[in-house]
């Protein structure tokens, strides 16, 4: 049986003894997940359970666990209210008026209404979201190119006004992408704390009711900035490694108190960035045996031999001149070929000044001993 995201709470199977995961898992959801593991069969305790995973760490895991063991405590209690600061937020910013969701409950509830019908009066709404996430987009590409080009003028209050308006147009966008975002907050925050606080709210009801339909009409576009090309990558050959096999073990008498729910609705938009670094270091853990390398080795690698190809003027010159596909076609391969050997033996050579010269390797210290500093 594969499963994606169902099963995890209510399925319940005694003889299941083993568990494949391959995706990421982190907090109350991996507890639910794993624990579909811990029910009892007749002869289940002599063979043991087996998870194999090809995605988490196994601290990660631990991590999740433990503030479960023996006793779960809140730290704080949830503020109840929070849910009318996130009401107020959705109905101010636009997207629906308050007639159309009175017209949707009533159609929910009504027997002679099909599924179409309801999803109809919607439609307002996602209308009204995806024009001005439209806009909002052409906008924002807009703004970049401005900023971009800007840059090359040299002059800062181009600039700063070129990047002033970049960002406002990125904020707009945003505000949309939160806008959907909250739907989802709103829906769940509601339906956990009405089960144990008497809102006695009609409007609260019938917008949980709403949004529970609206959000998932509402569809982001794809932007393609930092994106990577691996249309002319062909796999070759796959490799599967045994990382490690441990058994984990809860630490007993430990407090952790669990955060309660606050800081519903600050959703704050991800950086490309981010996004873009978690994308390499993921196709870098494919491509490398993992054994006693962190990521941060990776990455850094990696920066390493993209450093040294940038000093290739030809290299550099075919790709600021051609599509990804064709600078791909051209001096790229054999340029990075000699920048992994170049880069080796520029470190085996630093490497063999550090250890043969104790002075050397004082001074180098003191180097990054300064770097650490100044990062920190």
């Amino acid at each position: 049986m594969i499963v994606a995201n169902k099963f995890q709470t209510g399925f319940d199977q005694p003889k299941l003894c083993a568990m494949y995961v391959d995706k990421k898992l982190g907090g109350v959801e991996c507890v639910q997940t794993l624990s579909r593991l811990n029910r009892t069969y007749p002869g289940k305790a002599e063979s043991g359970t087996f998870v194999l995973d090809f995605f988490n760490d196994s601290q990660d895991i631990l991590d999740a666990f433990q503030p479960y063991y023996q006793t779960a405590e809140l730290a704080d209690v949830s503020d109840p209210d929070l849910v009318f600061d996130l009401f107020d937020k959705l109905r101010s910013a636009g997207i629906f008026l308050w007639q159309e969701v009175e017209q949707f409950c009533l159609a929910f509830y009504a027997k002679n209404k099909s599924n179409a019908a309801i999803a109809n009066i919607c439609k307002p709404a996602v209308e009204r979201w995806q024009k001005r996430y439209r806009l909002a987009v052409e906008a924002y590409n807009e703004a970049k190119d401005i900023f971009e080009r800007s840059k090359k003028t040299g002059d800062a209050v181009i600039v700063a006004n070129a990047e002033k308006s970049f960002n406002d147009c990125k904020k707009e966008k945003d505000a949309l992408e939160i806008f959907k975002k909250d739907l989802g907050s709103f829906v769940r925050f509601y339906e956990f704390m009405s089960q144990i606080v008497d809102y006695n709210n009609k409007d609260l009801e019938k917008l949980s009711l709403y949004a529970r339909n609206l959000r998932p009409m509402l569809r982001e576009a794809i932007l393609d900035e930092d994106d990577i090309d691996l249309s002319n990558v062909v796999l070759s050959h796959y490799r599967l490694s045994k990382i490690r096999q441990q058994d984990i073990k809860l630490k007993e008498d430990e407090n952790n108190p669990l955060t309660p729910g606050e800081g519903i609705g600050t959703a704050e938009p991800r950086p490309p960035a981010y996004d873009f670094l978690s994308h390499i270091i993921s196709q870098l853990n494919e491509i490398f045996m993992l054994e006693n390398l962190t990521e941060q080795d990776l990455v850094s690698y990696a920066y390493t031999i993209r450093d040294k190809l940038r000093e290739n003027k030809v290299v550099m010159e075919q790709i600021a001149n051609n599509t990804p596909e064709q600078a791909m076609l051209g001096d790229f391969p054999k340029a990075i070929d000699d920048a992994v050997m170049e880069s080796g033996d520029a470190h085996q050579n630093l490497m063999t000044q550090l250890l043969s010269d104790p002075q050397k390797a004082a001074k180098f210290a003191k180097v990054v001993f300064e770097l650490l500093m100044k990062k920190a």
